[in-house]
């Protein structure tokens, strides 16, 4: 059985966030979604728990987007991070990009690829993470 894919959004705008949340409900009802609204909480929570994909807003109070995805890299450079974001210039695609994001679409004119996007980026990271949890309990056995 494949495990319920854990989501975190980041977004400072609540009107957003359940919009999204209500998006990928529709199209997948076994995401487990958790939202917050500011980059500490966040980063907070991504440090503490484990997630399949962090979705990201670019404009937060205090930082970037960009700065929140290049702090979750520090420590994380496996668990794919997307922006869903307003901000549709390509500076900030690009910044976002190099500071490690997967994928980053902008509202509303990419909100028919939200789904599609999610479901291709939480399935990549479950299966490599099932494939990484097989080699590690091999490896274990193979040295008892």
């Amino acid at each position: 059985m494949t495990p319920t894919p854990r989501i975190l959004i980041i977004d400072d705008d609540p009107n957003s966030s359940e919009l999204i949340e209500l998006m990928l409900r529709y199209s997948d009802s076994d995401y487990e979604i958790t939202s917050v609204q500011t980059p500490e909480a966040g980063l907070r929570l991504a440090a503490a728990q484990r997630f399949d994909l962090f979705l990201l807003d670019y404009r937060l109070p205090g930082m970037t987007g960009a700065e929140v995805c290049r702090r979750i890299r520090r420590t994380d450079a496996e668990t794919p991070v997307m922006f869903f974001t307003g901000t549709a210039h390509e500076r900030e695609r690009q910044e976002a990009m190099q500071a490690g994001a997967n994928a980053y679409l902008v509202k509303p004119d990419d909100i028919k690829r939200l789904s599609e996007t999610v479901k291709r980026l939480t399935g990549e990271n479950i299966h490599a993470s099932a494939r990484g949890a097989a080699t590690a309990a091999r490896l274990s056995s193979s040295t008892r």
